[in-house]
């Protein structure tokens, strides 16, 4: 938690709430001693002047002491709140930018934890942290000199109930602290349950399994309610006992102090002063060991956190990236002997990827499920590197240029179209912000979106809801391709996105494809599953087991290549006649 305070906390804030935080203690301590001696001097003296002085002595103070509380806690809250705000815009910063296999690593469910709640347990325990921790000792030590200034002899009570709440908030943190740290874990759970049962809702009354989601997430949700419910009844017992621990030490004051009192070696005002500064020193003790008990889950959540501010990414920027060069008629794609294999496998994903592709080509790639097509095409904006080879982008290898600049001269769409909630335009725009309205009927056009945006009333202002869950699969996949089309780069890649598409539908978007000038200056890459689809590409790659197995046209794929004859002949039987 230290490492994220002082790169995320201003500290010149932080000094000035503890100067305040100063003020605020040294006036409560001053205070019991002007009671001390109203009663010493104005009560027992009847002197009704000097109570009157005292009196508005103790306002002024006490006004000076809500003033400085006042400030400490605006510090204090403001501080704690800019802190969570900083750690979470670079938690997502972060995140934007790790590699697919980083990304894995953690999971949906635990990334949306480590940057909802664990954030907020930083933020509680930092506020804790600037204010009680802070106040404690100060008030602790101060409330300490003060007492035994004012009756050494009355101390000697401490000696007996500060060790006796030190072994119970001792007792508390061993069974307490170690169910703090395992609550985090049972939030992610509880996350991780929730968010499957939210996007496979379909599926799941589909199988007719709500019983069993629900089961499992009442299962989920039970092991952290228990859990936090034993937890907070033993932190909640620590109340209880300081009112006991702070109940018998006010006896043992008053028994002691009255003996004093009666052989006339301390004064009455003495002994209430003394009665404050035990309480002060009980609270301020109680309040230390409570922030010690809170920060074992605080600090839980401030190393989930910098698991993920300290991961290393695989995927990393030159120090001196290769400058974009002007490819407006000379596009190119070509991988060069790639091997791929994912992190911790021992069998390669790719195998001794190698082929070229230039401007107005179209390369489709063609294979069974889980031959590694989408792998191949991971490669090409870089969400993976290779492990040998090079991947080129014209004439570059992609390593040699920064992530940005990889990301610029590659447009993509992939297996799942994804939507975000805000108007047609705005989802258009989203790779090329200064595309114009013409810009993008054209791109709807090709990708053969208009029929179903024209009849919105709205055209372009069109609401999309979250996920697009408004349109359906193949309404879904047609914007996509527009988005992706709007964006002007010397490669595009689809990525199985023309699957919910009928034949007719498919074969009318792939002529507008060919048949658009802007297209033609660049390189078409699509991934499919039929063979109508790649039929007409300049270059289909038939992959099998993670190996390019056949390069060609689809004629000499036909006559040469039995491992593409063998899709042919199985889409056949089913009844695919279209594509023989």
């Amino acid at each position: 938690m230290f490492k994220l305070s002082r790169r995320y906390l201003a500290w010149w804030a932080v000094a000035i709430g503890t100067a305040f935080l100063i003020v605020q203690v040294m006036c409560d301590l001053w205070l019991p001693n002007i009671t001390s001696d109203i009663i010493n001097n104005g009560v027992a003296k009847s002197n009704i002047d000097y109570i009157w002085h005292s009196g508005y002595k103790m306002l002024a103070i006490s006004f000076l002491g809500i003033l400085a509380s006042g400030v400490n806690v605006y510090f204090a809250a403001t501080q704690s709140q800019r802190m969570g705000s900083k750690i979470r815009d670079a938690l997502f910063k972060k995140v934007s930018f790790l590699s697919n296999h980083e990304f894995e690593q953690f999971g949906d469910a635990s990334l949306i934890t480590r940057t909802t709640n664990d954030v907020i347990q930083i933020q509680n325990v930092m506020v804790m942290i600037l204010r009680m921790m802070l106040q404690s000792p100060i008030m602790l030590f101060g409330a300490s000199f003060m007492a035994y200034n004012k009756q050494p002899e009355l101390t000697a009570v401490f000696l007996v109930s500060l060790p006796v709440l030190a072994l119970f908030v001792g007792i508390v943190m061993f069974f307490a602290v170690p169910l703090f740290q395992g609550m985090q874990k049972k939030i992610d759970r509880i996350n991780l349950v929730f968010r499957e049962g939210l996007t496979g809702v379909r599926v799941i009354r589909a199988f007719n399994r709500d019983k069993f989601e629900q089961d499992r997430f009442e299962g989920a949700n039970k092991d952290y309610t228990n859990t936090a419910i034993k937890v907070f009844t033993i932190v909640s017992f620590m109340f209880p006992i300081m009112t006991l621990i702070m109940s018998g030490t006010n006896i043992g004051i008053i028994w002691y102090g009255a003996r004093l009192i009666s052989n006339q070696t301390m004064q009455v005002g003495n002994l209430v002063a003394f009665m404050t500064y035990a309480a002060q020193i009980l609270m301020s003790f109680m309040m230390l060991s409570m922030v010690f008990v809170f920060i074992p889950r605080a600090s839980a959540s401030a190393k989930r956190i910098n698991e993920v501010l300290e991961m290393k990414n695989s995927v990393k920027d030159p120090q001196t990236p290769t400058a974009l060069k002007d490819v407006s008629s000379t596009a190119s794609l070509e991988f060069d002997h790639v091997d791929f294999r994912y992190k911790g496998a021992e069998k390669l994903a790719i195998s001794d990827a190698n082929f070229k592709a230039q401007a107005g080509q179209t390369v489709a790639i063609i294979g069974g499920t889980g031959s590694g097509k989408s792998t191949l095409i991971s490669l090409i904006p870089r969400f993976f590197d290779p492990e040998k080879g090079q991947v080129l982008i014209n004439g570059t290898d992609i390593k040699a240029m920064s992530q940005h600049d990889v990301h610029s001269q590659v447009s993509l769409a992939q297996q799942k179209s994804v939507l975000f909630r805000g108007t047609v335009r705005e989802n258009m725009q989203y790779g090329n912000p200064d595309a114009t309205d013409d810009q993008i009927w054209r791109a709807m056009e090709i990708a053969q979106a208009t029929e179903f945006i024209h009849k919105d009333e709205d055209g372009l202002d069109a609401w999309v809801e979250q996920d697009g869950d408004n349109f359906s699969g193949g309404q879904k996949q047609r914007l996509t391709i527009a988005r992706t089309l709007v964006k002007q780069a010397p490669v595009y890649v689809f990525d199985d996105s023309f699957s919910a598409l009928d034949f007719k539908t498919d074969a009318e978007l792939r002529h507008a494809l060919r048949e658009d000038a802007q297209i033609q200056k660049s390189v078409v890459v699509i991934v499919a599953q039929r063979i109508a689809t790649v039929a007409d590409a300049d270059l289909i790659l038939v992959i099998d087991g993670g190996k390019i197995v056949g390069q060609g046209t689809h004629q000499e794929l036909k006559a040469n290549n039995e491992t593409y004859r063998e899709i042919i002949d199985s889409q056949i039987k089913k009844g695919d006649q279209a594509n023989g």
